[in-house]
């Protein structure tokens, strides 16, 4: 039997340097050292630098040039002074070398380079070498995982008390609401004012069948309504009678998906509920409108405000509905000279809009992807238009330009064939693709102005025309700066 020798553990050094490196000259070792190391250092005994070696030149700016002839201790932060001298007194001691991350102070508009070194004292003289690692690569993708982790929670966390909010109005609503499977047509959630109505036990109720909840009679209305509700986006008004009970309801549904299923949301109100019940009815919508955690306003045809929720108001940044009532919309709501008169031309013409993406700005400087739907209610009484504000928030595989996000407004141009003049809908669609050209142009040439025209092709002359046109950057400067 042959015996397993198990391999011997890898060694920190060679085995025979001396008689393998024996004809190695200082020249070559010292270009070795500095080929090997991100930062190679020479002192003396007591720290202080003799001669150093750089492997990329960002390392060697000016930042770095007075390094000859001071302590290796002084180049540093104040916070990492101990792991040098610790570097130095393990030298010093011939001890094994360790490495130490220590952070070289920058400029005052730049972070610390962050260095790992590793110190050793030769073997003949007083000379120490120390060899360092630039981290500054590690350092910055460390940063960025981080946000990309503390973005994440705050995502998670916007989800999370968005989804309580809404359970909160769900259970807390006096209205009866249910969530019906449109295939199984089994309830699958019910809040207590359904429980109540119908005479079930809470827990007992999800999993019933909701053609059971209804009196025989009322059972092919029944079934007639879920089959609308699978075709239609909304039914209202569909008369049937309560198991057990005869009280005669009235259903209201609207279809929506969830994990790749249909479900209904089903609302019921008692038909004989005179005025007095439709009056509460309303109230209750009103503070509910008022108290949802999405943006809600109402605008006359001049697209001033008449009144908005306070969910808006953050959105907004002001104190009080106040502030807010008699001011345009277009202050906080709409990308100047496009996207606004688009949204109301929609609304006027047909009289809803959805999923219009804009953006929301607030007085305090807060800007947002937003999206917009709205309807119009010009019948019984003053015309006027409501309009839902929604943050879009971060959404995987968003196309982004000059470290901004592209509008999808060519899709809500797409929408508008048919229904906007087409003369009006090409002005506004070039317009739009112009300016956003001249801003991407201008951000990628650190705002210099020659260079941005040569990018687009244009003079000089008509680049400045654009740009006053546009009312982009700073034209009272000398135009011939660039």
């Amino acid at each position: 039997m042959i015996n397993a020798v198990s391999p011997s553990p890898p060694k920190a050094r060679f085995a025979a340097a001396e008689v393998h490196l024996r004809g190695l000259d200082a020249e070559t070792a010292g270009a070795l050292v500095a080929t090997a190391a991100d930062v190679a250092l020479t002192l003396d005994s007591d720290g202080v630098i003799l001669d150093a070696a750089f492997a990329d030149p960002e390392l060697a700016k000016a930042a770095y040039r007075d390094w000859i002839g001071k302590h290796w201790v002084d180049t540093v932060t104040s916070d990492t002074r101990p792991k040098i001298m610790d570097l130095l007194r393990e030298a010093n001691n011939k001890a094994p070398g360790r490495w130490r991350q220590v952070n070289h102070p920058a400029a005052a508009d730049e972070f610390d380079v962050p260095v790992r070194y590793c110190a050793m004292r030769l073997k003949a003289g007083d000379r120490i070498v120390a060899i360092g690692r630039d981290l500054r690569a590690l350092s910055a993708l460390q940063q960025r995982l981080a946000n990309a982790q503390q973005g994440m929670e705050r995502e998670y966390a916007r989800i999370r008390d968005a989804e309580k909010r809404y359970r909160l109005l769900f259970q807390l609503s006096v209205e009866p609401v249910a969530i019906v499977d449109a295939s199984s047509q089994r309830v699958v959630e019910a809040n207590p004012a359904a429980a109540a109505l119908f005479r079930m036990e809470p827990r007992r109720f999800p999993g019933a069948h909701f053609v059971d909840l209804f009196e025989p009679a009322s059972r092919q209305a029944i079934q007639s309504f879920v089959a609308a509700s699978r075709v239609a986006p909304r039914v209202d008004n569909v008369l049937a009678a309560v198991a057990g009970e005869r009280t005669k309801v009235l259903l209201s549904g609207s279809l929506f998906r969830q994990e790749n299923t249909s479900h209904i949301l089903v609302t019921v109100a008692r038909a004989e509920a005179g005025a007095s019940g439709r009056d509460e009815r309303e109230a209750n919508l009103i503070r509910v409108v008022g108290a949802m955690p999405e943006a809600f306003v109402v605008v006359d045809p001049e697209r001033r405000i008449l009144s908005a929720n306070a969910a808006f108001l953050d959105l907004a940044q002001v104190g009080s509905e106040a502030q807010a009532r008699g001011e345009l919309i277009d202050r906080w709501v709409g990308r100047p000279g496009v996207d606004v008169e688009v949204m109301f031309s929609n609304l006027k013409a047909h009289g809803v809009l959805r999923h219009f993406s804009t953006i929301a700005r607030g007085d305090l400087g807060l800007n947002e992807d937003v999206e917009v739907a709205g309807v119009a209610a010009p019948d019984g009484g003053e015309p006027c238009y409501g309009l839902t504000i929604r943050p879009i928030g971060w959404r995987a595989g968003r196309e982004r330009l000059g470290g901004r996000e592209l509008p999808r407004t060519v899709e809500h141009f797409t929408e508008l064939v048919g229904r906007v003049p087409l003369k009006s809908l090409v002005r506004e669609t070039t317009d739009l693709i112009e300016r956003l050209c001249i801003e991407a142009a201008l951000e990628l040439t650190k705002d210099n102005r020659a260079s941005a025209a040569e990018m687009l092709g244009l003079s000089r002359q008509g680049f400045y025309a654009k740009l006053r046109r546009y009312g982009l950057g700073n034209l009272d400067d000398d135009e011939g700066d660039g």
